[in-house]
C-alpha cells in the first residue's frame, strides 16, 4: 500500500541547485534510508515530504488519513513546558482517547458514550500509556520528568522529540539523523524497537550498523540521479560497487565512440543531410556522456608529522569530580606509539571531560598528567568551527598556512587539501555561513589536520558527516601513524579504526578493554550468559533440582535412548541448514523481503539448535553415569 509519492521535486538556493526533478515512493512497512553527500539536500528532501518546506517543481502526494511524524535535527519545543508536559501536550491520538474516556466517566448516565470510550481505550491500549512514555523516556535517559525544556541540552531536546515521535505511533515516521546524541546503549535499544514495531520509516542517517540492522531499502542520491537498492547497507555497498564498475565500462565505450564520431564530424562538408543532422544530435549526447566527471575523491595524505619521542602521554593516578559526582578515580595509563583508543560510555560519564584533561584545557583534583616534549595535539571538539561573517572556505584553511609538508620533501596546498576533503574549487570560494552542518564539520576537520598533529583526538567526529565523508576520514585514519583517541557512538567507525577501548562505566570507573566495539559486546554477552548459568546452577531448596544436579544413578529409558540418538541426527541436520542459510546471504539477487525472511529462519534454526543441544547434554549426563 502506497503511503506517499514524490514526483519531480526540485530545490535550489540562487545558483546552487541541490536537486531537480527527483521522484520516488514510500510504501507501507518499508524502512528506507536516503544516502547522499553533505550539501546534496537530504534535509531539504525530508522537509519537503514532511510538509515543512515546499518544492519548486512537482508535488508530494500523501494517502488520505495517514499520520506522519517528523524528527528534525533541531526540534522546536516549548521551553516553558516540562518534559512530561511536552509529552502530554502533543497531538497524540491516544491522548484524545484518554480525554474522551475521562469525559465519559464524569457523565455516568450516558451508557453508550461510556461504552464507546471504553472500547476506544481497549483498542488503542491506552490504559498503559503513562507506563509506555515513562519507559521510553527512561531508556533515553530523560528521568527528571519535571525538568523544563529550556534547561535541557541540545541532545536531550533531540531525545525528547524522538520519544514524542515514537509515542505518536505514526503510519510514516521521518527521521533526520536519529542516532545523533544517543549513546551506544540507546542506539541498540532503538534498533530493537524498530525491529519489533510495524512502522514505516524514511530516514537520513550516517550510522552504518543502524542502516544494516533496521533498513530494508536504500535510496542513493548521486549527481542528481536516484538509485534504489532493495536491501540493507551491506547489500547497497555490494550493488553500488557493481554499478560503478558498469558505469566505468560504459564511460570507456562512450569515449571510444566519441573519438570515432569526432573524426566523422571533422570530415563532413558544411551541407548536411537529414541523416547527418540526426547523427550530429546523437554526437552531442555521446559527448556529454564521455565527458561526465564524477566528483568522488579519496584522501591519501602522507603527512610528514613530527616524530613521536619515547615519552608520549602519561596519566598518573588522575582523579576528577564535579561536586559529589566522580568522573575519574586514580586512573593510570601510559600511551605508547601507535595507540588507537576508542572511548565509549553513556552520556554524562565524563568522556569529553577526560579529553579536556588530556589536552590540559581542564584541571584535575589529584594525580599528574605528563605530556612528552614532541607531542602536538590535534583536537576535534563537539563545538565545531567558529563562523566569521564574510569568511570564505579557503580563507579558513589559509589561516593555518598555505601549504602542508608531506613525506619525501613534497607538500600540499590549502586548495589541494580541501579538494581531497570533497570541496571542489568552486565550493572553496563559497561563504562558510552557506555551508550545511555536515560541510562545516568537514571543514573543521580540515583545520585540525592541516596543523599536522602527531596525537589526534576526535570527540564525536561522525556526527553530521555523510557516509562518503566517513569513508574518506576512515581511509585517512587507517594510514595515520600517530596516536589516536576517538569518542564516537558510530559502531562501524569504531570497529574499523580502533583496537583498544576505555569504557566509561560512571562513578569514576573506567574499564581498560583490549579490542574494538564488537569484541567488547561479544565479551559482555558472554559475561551475562556466564552469570546466568552460575545463577541457574546455584542450589535453591525452593526449586526442583536441575538435570545437572539429579541423581547419577538414574538410567535412561528405552525411549530416552532413542531420543538421545535422534537428537544427534537432528542437531547435525540443523547445523547443515544453518550453514546453507548463512551462505544464502551472499546471493546478490536477494530482495529486501527475502533477506528479512532468511534472518527470521536463521534465528528460528539457531534457537532450535540451542534447545536440542541442551536436551542432548541432559541425556548425555545421565548416560555417562550408567
Amino acid at each position: 500500500m502506497n503511503l506517499l509519492t514524490v514526483e519531480n521535486i526540485s530545490k535550489s538556493y540562487g545558483e546552487l541547485v541541490l536537486f531537480s526533478n527527483i521522484s520516488f515512493g514510500i510504501n507501507k512497512d518499508q524502512k528506507i534510508a536516503l544516502i547522499a553527500k553533505n550539501g546534496s539536500g537530504k534535509t531539504s528532501i525530508l522537509n519537503i515530504i514532511s510538509g515543512k518546506d515546499t518544492s519548486e517543481t512537482g508535488q508530494v502526494t500523501t494517502r488520505r488519513g495517514i499520520k506522519i511524524s517528523f524528527l528534525e535535527q533541531e526540534p522546536n519545543l516549548n521551553p516553558n513546558f516540562t518534559i512530561e508536559e511536552t509529552i502530554l501536550s502533543t497531538d497524540n491520538e491516544i491522548l484524545k482517547v484518554i480525554a474522551q474516556y475521562e469525559k465519559a466517566v464524569l457523565n455516568p448516565d450516558d451508557a453508550s458514550q461510556y461504552q464507546q470510550a471504553f472500547e476506544a481505550m481497549e483498542q488503542h491500549n491506552a490504559w498503559d500509556f503513562e507506563t509506555q512514555y515513562k519507559q521510553i523516556l527512561f531508556k533515553l535517559q530523560l528521568t527528571d520528568l519535571n525538568a523544563k525544556v529550556g534547561t535541557l541540552s541540545g541532545g536531550q531536546k533531540k531525545r525528547l522529540a524522538l520519544a514524542n515521535a515514537l509515542l505518536n505511533k505514526p503510519d510514516l515516521l521521518i527521521l533526520d539523523e536519529p542516532t545523533n546524541h544517543l549513546d551506544l546503549e540507546m542506539i541498540e535499544w532503538l534498533e530493537a524497537y524498530f525491529s519489533k514495531e510495524n512502522i514505516t520509516l524514511f530516514m537520513v542517517t550516517h550510522d552504518r550498523y543502524f542502516l544494516d540492522r533496521v533498513c530494508n531499502e536504500i535510496i542513493e542520491l548521486d549527481n542528481n540521479q536516484l538509485y534504489s537498492y532493495k536491501g540493507n547497507y551491506t547489500y547497497f555497498l555490494r550493488e553500488k560497487e557493481a554499478r560503478s564498475e558498469r558505469e566505468a565500462v560504459e564511460q570507456h565505450k562512450s569515449k571510444l565512440l566519441y573519438k570515432k564520431e569526432l573524426d566523422w564530424i571533422r570530415r563532413q562538408p558544411k551541407a548536411r543531410t537529414t541523416k547527418s543532422k540526426s547523427r550530429i544530435d546523437d554526437f552531442k549526447e555521446i559527448k556529454q556522456k564521455a565527458h561526465q566527471r564524477r566528483k568522488e575523491h579519496e584522501v591519501q595524505l602522507e603527512l610528514n608529522m613530527e616524530r613521536l619521542g619515547s615519552k608520549i602521554l602519561e596519566l598518573h593516578n588522575i582523579s576528577k569530580s564535579y561536586g559529589d559526582k566522580p568522573i575519574l578515580e586514580k586512573f593510570d595509563y601510559n600511551f605508547t606509539k601507535g595507540d588507537r583508543i576508542g572511548i565509549i560510555g553513556q552520556n554524562g560519564t565524563g568522556k569529553s571531560t577526560f579529553l579536556n584533561i588530556i589536552t590540559q584545557q581542564e584541571g584535575i583534583d589529584g594525580g599528574k598528567v605528563v605530556v612528552g616534549d614532541t607531542i602536538k595535539f590535534g583536537y576535534y571538539t563537539q563545538k565545531g568551527i567558529r563562523v566569521k561573517e564574510g569568511q570564505k572556505v579557503i580563507d579558513v584553511i589559509r589561516e593555518f598556512g598555505d601549504y602542508i609538508p608531506l613525506k619525501k620533501g613534497k607538500q600540499i596546498s590549502a586548495q589541494q587539501l580541501l579538494e581531497r576533503f570533497l570541496f571542489d574549487r568552486k565550493k572553496q570560494y563559497d561563504f562558510v555561513e552557506k555551508l550545511s552542518g555536515g560541510e562545516r564539520k568537514r571543514l573543521y576537520l580540515c583545520t585540525v589536520l592541516i596543523q599536522n598533529p602527531n596525537f589526534l583526538i576526535l570527540d564525536e567526529p561522525t556526527n553530521d558527516l555523510d557516509i562518503v565523508t566517513l569513508n574518506v576520514l576512515e581511509s585517512f585514519l587507517l594510514d595515520f601513524p600517530g596516536c589516536l583517541i576517538v569518542v564516537s557512538h558510530d559502531r562501524y567507525f569504531m570497529d574499523k579504526i580502533v583496537d583498544h577501548l576505555f569504557v566509561f562505566k560512571g562513578e569514576g570507573i573506567i574499564e581498560d578493554f583490549p579490542g574494538n566495539y564488537s569484541d567488547y559486546r561479544a565479551y559482555e554477552s558472554s559475561k551475562i550468559a556466564q552469570e546466568r548459568e552460575i545463577k541457574s546452577n546455584a542450589p535453591n531448596k525452593s526449586e526442583k533440582p536441575s538435570w545437572k544436579e539429579k541423581d547419577n544413578n538414574r538410567k535412561l529409558s528405552y525411549q530416552e535412548q532413542k531420543e538421545h540418538k535422534q537428537l544427534e541426527k537432528d542437531i547435525q541436520k540443523l547445523e547443515e541448514q544453518k550453514e546453507e542459510l548463512q551462505n544464502s546471504f551472499s546471493n546478490p539477487d536477494l530482495t529486501g523481503e527475502e533477506i528479512d525472511q532468511l534472518s527470521i529462519d536463521l534465528k528460528e534454526i539457531s534457537e532450535s539448535i540451542e534447545k536440542k543441544t541442551e536436551r542432548w547434554f541432559e541425556l548425555s549426563s545421565i548416560l555417562e553415569g550408567q
